[in-house]
């Protein structure tokens, strides 16, 4: 029985029967192929998604760190007061100094200020406060013009650094360094152009105008109490961990916390939000995966019955093979042969059909999908799903074949 020979006639008979069968075969193989081609869709869609993400996250730096005031969970907030938990400026300059992993820092605070440039007013124009050291930790260029200094921070110098998407909103020249915009009716001298970023992700644009002024100009429009986070920049992603453990140290010691006392802030590493990304991509990878391989327990229930049909439909034939000498061994394996090409011929066109959504899928405008397609790892485990529900299903049927007496068989009509 374990010819190759055999194997060969077997799996050409079971063709054989498809093909003499064929209306009947699609149809029986139909929950594979929605199964396996909702499957690879699904994935192809994901894997798009995940790629477009990844890029973007990769865009920001691998070697970013981001410190947030946090005020413990499940606990009141007369137990922690917003002025304890809020990030200070004093705790901005131990970190600077105390924690070697950091290359560089920056505190981040944000306001929403009306803008003006000759008759053009825009209520609510996101400003945000930063130091000279938040182009290398956001790894945003200036494109025209110069940077913030030094200078312009310890003096508190009202000048902005505009993007594009701003320059646009608020109809300045091309070049509108040297210009002079009110900011929540103060007016500030435009030194510089900063890079846009953009990114599309189904459909969604994050694009927006953006001014940045000195920090130390946004600490003054704010009260003492004013909200500000820390992006920093890590030496390597290597040392993450210790940059991390480093933050904590410093900032539990500058604020008394003991052994037992919740963190007052959180610590995170970009990696950190990819790793969470892709843990989010797997679980819903995998959801989506067990709500269609309904379709595929449905297809295998078809499989089942098509063969128990053609068991009874072939009954004189598996009598006449016994009769000349076929073993119940043989034609167990031959129907479980026919039930499980059956399979994975509609595995292949589930296939086919999800490779051609997947590729439906990149033309989609604004989607982000771009990347859309579906990993050999995909297309392997369709194959194994498919001659796996071959073999469960097409089991029982190749059990009742082989267990035929072959004189009742001969006798059947």
């Amino acid at each position: 029985m374990l010819n190759p020979v055999f194997w060969i006639q077997g799996i050409v008979l079971a063709f054989s029967q498809i093909r003499a069968n064929l209306g009947r075969s699609l149809l029986t193989a139909l929950g594979i192929i929605v199964g396996v081609a909702s499957v690879t869709a699904v994935i192809a869609a994901l894997s798009g998604l995940k790629t477009k993400v990844l890029s973007e996250f990769e865009s920001f730096g691998a070697n970013r760190l981001f410190i947030f005031p946090d005020r413990p969970d499940d606990m009141p907030k007369n137990a922690y007061p917003w002025k304890d938990v809020r990030l200070k400026l004093e705790e901005v300059e131990a970190i600077e100094a105390n924690c070697p992993s950091i290359r560089s820092l920056t505190p981040v605070t944000s306001l929403g200020l009306s803008a003006q440039y000759g008759d053009r007013l825009i209520e609510g124009l996101n400003v945000t406060g930063i130091r000279p050291a938040w182009h290398e930790t956001e790894n945003r260029a200036v494109i025209a013009g110069r940077p913030f200094n030094s200078i312009d921070e310890s003096n508190a110098r009202q000048v902005c650094l505009l993007n594009e998407a701003a320059i646009e909103e608020l109809r300045l020249r091309r070049d509108p360094v040297g210009s002079h915009v009110l900011l929540g009716g103060r007016r500030y001298l435009v030194v510089g152009v900063v890079e846009t970023i953009q990114s599309t992700i189904l459909g969604i644009s994050t694009s927006r105008a953006e001014v940045f002024i000195p920090f130390a100009v946004a600490a003054r429009l704010k009260d003492d109490d004013f909200f500000f986070r820390i992006s920093a920049m890590i030496e390597s992603p290597d040392v993450a961990g210790e940059a991390i453990s480093e933050v904590r140290f410093v900032l539990r010691k500058m604020r008394g916390l003991g052994p037992g006392e919740p963190d007052t802030f959180e610590v995170a590493a970009i990696d950190q939000f990819i790793d969470q990304f892709r843990a989010l991509a797997a679980g819903i990878t995998a959801i989506a995966g067990g709500i269609v391989g309904v379709s595929l327990l449905v297809g295998g229930i078809g499989i089942m019955n098509i063969m128990l049909v053609s068991v009874s439909e072939r009954t004189r034939e598996i009598g006449l093979r016994k009769a000349v000498g076929a073993t119940p061994s043989a034609i167990l394996l031959q129907f479980l042969l026919e039930a499980v090409v059956l399979c994975l011929v509609g595995g292949a066109l589930g296939v086919a059909a999800g490779e051609t959504m997947a590729f439906g899928l990149t033309l989609i405008p604004d989607a982000g999908l771009e990347e859309a397609h579906v990993p050999m790892w995909a297309i392997i485990m369709s194959f194994s799903f498919s001659a796996a529900v071959g073999v469960i299903f097409g089991m029982f049927p190749a059990i009742k074949a082989s267990r035929l007496d072959p004189i009742e068989a001969l006798r059947h009509e």
